[in-house]
């Protein structure tokens, strides 16, 4: 889950974004921004603190600005003053979830103890598609304690289906609890 600060960066970036009519390019660039920040060679010299932060944002300028354009150069740039390198992925997460509720879009994951196939993965998201009305985007999880069944997260809503979860049910019940 994005922090106060990532969020804050991240709606700056979407409002700016839509305002220009470039969000899948922002997502580009911040795709770009945090494959930069987080390179191991790079992060050594621009999460160093015995490094001047004018000279770290002049490595990442050099680093950055024939790939994203002055914007996402002076993202970089601030992550680098603010000592916030580390929170990139929590705002591309915020971005993400911003630009697709501002789509109409929801999110979901779909975990599951082995592999979903594409077909079954596609035809679940149709599914959810129909029945909440909105674009499902779905993602595949594997977690095999869950034995068998599905566990469905959209939102901040979960449908546990799984075999795990109805095993306890059942030991409960038989316990008397």
């Amino acid at each position: 889950m994005a922090g106060s600060a990532a969020r804050t960066y991240a709606r700056a970036i979407f409002e700016l974004a839509r305002e220009e009519g470039q969000v899948d390019a922002w997502h580009q660039r911040l795709g770009v921004v945090r494959d930069t920040l987080t390179h191991p060679e790079a992060r050594t010299v621009l999460a160093n603190p015995s490094i001047p932060a004018q000279q770290r944002q002049d490595a990442v300028t050099a680093l950055l600005e024939n790939r994203v354009g002055p914007e996402g150069v002076n993202l970089a740039k601030l992550l680098i003053g603010a000592s916030r390198l580390d929170d990139i992925d929590a705002i591309i997460e915020e971005y993400v979830r911003l630009a697709d509720d501002d789509a109409g879009r929801v999110r979901a994951t779909a975990t599951s103890a082995i592999p979903l196939s594409v077909a079954e993965t596609g035809k679940l998201a149709s599914e959810l598609t129909d029945k909440l009305g909105r674009e499902v985007r779905l993602q595949g999880r594997v977690d095999p304690r869950i034995i068998g069944g599905l566990v469905l997260q959209i939102g901040d809503r979960v449908i546990d289906a799984s075999v795990a979860t109805r095993l306890q049910q059942l030991r409960r019940q038989l316990a008397g609890n």
